[in-house]
């Protein structure tokens, strides 16, 4: 009964989670990204200490119920390794593994030493939920977009326009492979041994397994009734399960109750402690540390090759923008143009400062996917190696719209802050910058203005310039970046407008429709 309910409560909520993640049409309710919060990553960077106190007393009383029905990166492993097991017929095919926590504790300490000093991505990486967001919008979404648009072409035949076609285009290419290759790892994984992502390399998981060896309620080996079989730990999908020697491993066991209905004996029972054991907790901690021991020789050596690996290939990334700047530099003089580099790239309105999104910001991918504009793509150099794969906002396909506050409404860590509508019109995500040897006004003497008719601030304004033309003439006072200017410019592919991210986000001084409503929004702040 336990397992049955635990599976429903499971697929409901990765369900749910899943197609919010995909839903472009707004098919859910707007109210269903509160499951994004419950998440405990998110929870915790974003202080939502309810939120945060409420998972560890369920993991104090439980057991690891965050990672068996609340993580989605736990049901889709779960999922693999149902697959996995009617592939192979059913055939029982776990054994109990000794426990690396050495490595376990290593990659918490090093997620955390990274964190602490601003390289975000490493938690990025390992956090459960942001990996599975990933996933969800880099390589689930655009097969779901592209499924739309075959039902588009389908029905739009027999003149049924219930679908409509849409952009089902990868939002980011180095995402797309992070995210794929974290799809292919976690699933092989998962395929071959089930939880080991959890119980291996998963620092949430080290964390909660840490707090779930003291639960209230455990799975408990009852001596007087065990035969010693074995056979339970065949269907333990955590492997930390040691019935010959009586011995389960709480740090581990993810509370999946598969092994329960499998003891013919009925030994395995999930209750507070029994009054009778046979094996005391001290000497099942000596075991574990013994079992310890021995496992360590065997985590070195493939750690020294995976570090060298990651710096090869991170000094690679890191010189890949130098030799693009050079490349366009060049360009752009063969043409005649200036060329230009932004210097601070855009982060998301409401997220306060640069600083403060980096030390946040998790890479979920969440306001990447909701952002009805498509302004936020995942970055990659952007913002250096520390920042890699967290939203930057992008001209090239839209702008920002004036009055949209969803990715501060969405955002689960607190990396951008939600605003109001009022808010969202004086906060300066960035602000123009004008080049007069780029603009076709100037090159080609040809009348535009697009940029200061997109303009909802008038932060450009058309000026005089020679034979009755017009030029744009900015005012950088009263700009919030949302680049609509940029985004129309039609000079290519060197724009004669373009933003500049603002390294702290500042209250814009209110343009001329908002001049009488300047001292209700002052001071808004975050």
């Amino acid at each position: 009964m336990l397992r049955k309910v635990r599976i429903i409560l499971s697929v409901v909520l990765w369900a749910l989670l899943t197609f919010f993640f995909l839903d472009f049409a707004g098919v859910l309710p707007w109210q269903l990204h509160v499951i994004t919060h419950i998440q405990f990553i998110p929870a915790l960077l974003s202080v939502s200490i309810g939120i945060v106190v409420a998972l560890l007393i369920l993991t104090l009383l439980f057991g690891r119920v965050y990672c068996s029905s609340i993580c989605p990166m736990g049901t889709f492993q779960d999922i693999v390794t149902g697959l996995s097991k009617r592939s192979r017929k059913r055939r029982k095919r776990f054994s109990f593994s000794p426990p690396k926590r050495i490595l376990r504790w290593s990659i918490v300490v090093i997620v955390l030493a990274a964190s602490l000093s601003g390289f975000g991505a490493v938690l990025g990486l390992l956090d459960p939920y942001s990996a599975y967001g990933r996933i969800a919008t880099n390589v689930f979404k655009p097969v779901y977009l592209q499924a739309n648009n075959l039902l588009e072409s389908i029905f739009s035949s027999f003149d049924n326009y219930t679908f409509y076609r849409v952009d089902a285009a990868m939002v980011s290419v180095s995402s797309f492979f992070i995210a794929l290759g974290t799809l292919i790892l976690i699933a092989v994984l998962a395929w071959k041994h089930g939880r080991t992502w959890c119980n291996t390399f998963c620092p949430v998981g080290t964390v909660l397994g840490f707090l779930s060896r003291f639960s209230f309620f455990k799975i408990r080996i009852d001596a007087d009734k065990c035969t010693h079989c074995g056979n339970c730990a065949t269907y333990c999908k955590a492997s930390c399960m040691d019935s010959k020697a009586g011995m389960i491993d709480y740090s581990r066991c993810v509370n999946c109750f598969d092994c329960l209905d499998t003891c013919k004996e009925k030994a395995l029972i999930y209750a507070p402690r029994l009054q009778k054991t046979k094996q005391s907790e001290q000497t099942k901690q000596d075991e574990e540390i013994k079992q310890s021991n021995q496992a360590k020789q065997a985590d070195q050596a493939p750690l020294a090759s995976k570090r060298r690996f990651l710096l090869a290939g991170l000094a690679t990334t890191a010189a890949a923008p130098k030799l693009l700047a050079q490349a366009q530099e060049t360009l752009a003089t063969l043409g005649g143009k200036k060329s230009y580099q932004k210097m601070h790239p855009i982060t998301p309105p409401g997220s306060v400062s640069r600083t403060h999104f980096a030390d946040r910001c998790t890479s979920c991918h969440l306001c990447v996917s909701k952002c009805p504009s498509h302004v936020l793509k995942p970055a990659f150099m952007e913002y250096g190696l520390g920042g890699i794969m967290q939203p930057t906002v992008s001209f090239e396909k839209g702008f920002c719209n004036f009055d949209c506050t969803v990715c501060g409404d969405i955002c689960p860590s607190g990396a951008i802050k939600p605003l109001t509508i009022d808010q969202k019109h004086l906060t300066q995500m960035g602000t123009v910058v004008f080049i007069e040897e780029n603009c076709i006004v100037y090159t080609d003497g040809t009348s535009c203005g697009a940029c200061s008719e997109h303009c909802p601030t008038q932060a450009i304004a058309m000026v005089p310039f020679k034979n009755g033309l017009t030029i744009p003439q900015v005012n950088t006072d009263i700009c919030v970046g949302c680049g609509g200017c940029e985004y129309v410019c039609p000079a290519r592919p060197f724009r004669a407008v373009h933003i500049e991210g603002s390294v702290v986000q500042k209250q814009a001084h209110p343009f001329v429709e908002k001049k009488e409503e300047a001292v209700e929004v002052d001071g808004f702040g975050f």
